[in-house]
This record gives C-alpha cells, sequence and structure tokens, in this order.
C-alpha cells in the first residue's frame, strides 16, 4: 500500500491546495489524471520565494519540488480516492524559477522524480521537462506537475 510505504518514508499526503486561479488542482481523462502545477506550498505558505541561484538555493530548490511534488499527489489523490490505483508515473514537468546564469534545473527537479521514485518504485520511473523560467506565481522557485495513469 503506498500510505503504508509513505509512512515509512515519514511522508504525510497534504491537503490539496486551494487554486490560485480559475484553474482545479486536477482532471480526469480517461486513464490519466492530469495535475496543475503544484508550488511548494506547506501549511498554506510559500516554503521559499525567489530565483534559485540568488535568494535559493539549488538544496533548498530540490526540497520546493519534493514538497510540490507531494502537493500534486494530494491532488491525484483527490481526483481518484487511493494512491493505491496508480499504475503510471507518466510525465513530471518541472519549472524552475532561477537566474540566467543557472544551468542546474535537472538536479532541482530531480527532487521531485526521486520522492517518486521513493514512493512508487518502478511505477514512479517517468518521462520529465526540466525547465528555467525567470518567474513563477507568487514568485515561488519551483512548480511541479504530473500526469498520472491509473486503473
Amino acid at each position: 500500500m503506498i500510505a503504508e510505504r509513505m509512512r515509512e518514508l515519514g511522508l504525510e499526503l497534504p491537503a490539496v491546495v486551494t487554486p490560485l486561479a480559475a484553474y482545479v488542482p486536477a482532471v480526469v481523462s480517461g486513464h490519466l489524471v492530469f495535475t496543475a502545477g503544484q508550488l511548494p506550498m506547506r501549511d498554506g505558505a510559500l516554503m521559499a520565494t525567489g530565483k534559485v541561484g540568488a535568494e535559493v538555493t539549488p538544496e533548498l530548490a530540490n526540497e520546493c519540488a519534493r514538497v510540490a511534488a507531494l502537493n500534486a499527489l494530494a491532488a491525484v489523490h483527490a481526483a481518484i480516492g487511493s494512491l493505491d490505483r496508480i499504475t503510471r508515473i507518466v510525465k513530471v514537468v518541472g519549472f524552475v524559477a532561477s537566474v540566467p546564469t543557472f544551468t542546474g534545473q535537472p538536479s532541482v527537479i530531480n527532487g521531485a522524480s526521486e520522492l517518486l521514485g521513493e514512493i512508487f518504485g518502478e511505477v514512479g520511473k517517468h518521462a520529465r521537462s526540466a525547465v528555467g523560467v525567470p518567474v513563477l506565481p507568487l514568485d515561488a522557485p519551483v512548480e511541479v506537475e504530473l500526469v498520472v495513469e491509473f486503473a
């Protein structure tokens, strides 16, 4: 069971983050769940703000990516009722607000990818994009979205 595995890892599924604008946290289409971009929110607040390579270290940004991925899993859980229904993490898209000279976006988004691997094992292996951007909502350093297949 995924809930048991998460407990072993010391992880807790957070409440679904309230959308910042006119969208929903996740949409089900066929056997896929598409999440909206999730920010590194903890208890209703961003865990960091600013650009990676300036105000935010790559290590903190990596942790932000983990938290954003957990928030995305919360949206998936709300959409399908149980993370045990997941048969594949299909794709992760990660956005990293960074200074122009920062080129470590893949290592930042590894925070999300590695978390999914820890939780789901082989099912957590996925395709991925890690994109550097000039700014994200609320000046967040990281945003993560998932595409998940379920049965």
